[in-house]
């Protein structure tokens, strides 16, 4: 890895996309940060146009700098959607200096918007990884969690309602299949035995019995 000067505000680090370049010192917004350089390119020779990699930086439809060499330690410099640096293009002078749009702290790290073009070629297939992106995957996936929390704890709600539901239907589906108790005394026809022991049926009965009797000069059985 490249030797960084100590007068530098900036270091090669660890990042989430593999290195990146970090600040070691305060910058100040609108504070020119490093330059991006390499060979220049000239899209007019074919041996030079058909060159690839992901550190070319077009300058103009003819000129691009080819910024894979190790010296250009601003190839490090990763993208971001909301990015703390730009890109200060000057293609008469066919350079390009990376410069701060925002205060940046020592141990925060360096980053730019790469364009839509490289975002869409590079980044896209497999995900951008910057800090915003990253914070609305985690958005995200916390709103699908509660989602299928609340999804859950509906069909536990709809079960226990049907559950319930089905243990009063079978409830009184049993009341009502229970055989009905009769009250002590009645008779199957509703009838309570009082009204044919003392009631008028006996007596229309003991009346038969006294005629009969009188017939036969027999006394009554019964007064």
């Amino acid at each position: 890895m490249p030797t960084i000067s100590s007068n530098k505000p900036y270091r090669v680090g660890r990042s989430r996309t593999g290195l990146g370049l970090f600040a070691t010192k305060p910058i100040k917004k609108g504070d020119k940060i490093i330059r991006y350089f390499g060979p220049l390119l000239d899209s007019k020779k074919k041996d030079e146009d058909a060159i690839e990699n992901k550190y070319l930086f077009e300058l103009t439809n003819r000129w691009t700098i080819d910024g894979s060499i190790r010296e250009n330690l601003a190839r490090y410099i990763n993208h971001a959607c909301r990015p703390n640096a730009e890109s200060d293009v000057r293609p008469r002078k066919r350079k390009v200096f990376i410069r701060a749009i925002k205060n940046i702290e020592p141990g925060d790290e360096i980053n730019y918007d790469y364009g839509t073009d490289y975002f869409k070629a590079y980044l896209k297939p497999i995900g951008c990884k910057c800090d915003a992106c990253e914070k609305k995957r985690k958005k995200k996936r916390a709103e699908a969690r509660a989602e299928r929390l609340r999804l859950k704890e509906k069909a536990e709600r709809k079960a226990q309602r049907k559950a319930e539901k089905l243990a009063a239907e079978s409830a009184k589906a049993k009341e009502k299949a229970a055989p009905k108790v009769k009250p002590n005394g009645a008779k199957a026809n509703g009838k309570l035995n009082g009204k044919h022991l003392n009631g008028h049926s006996y007596m229309k009965a003991a009346g038969k019995k006294g005629v009969a009797s009188k017939r036969g000069g027999a006394r009554a059985l019964y007064a």
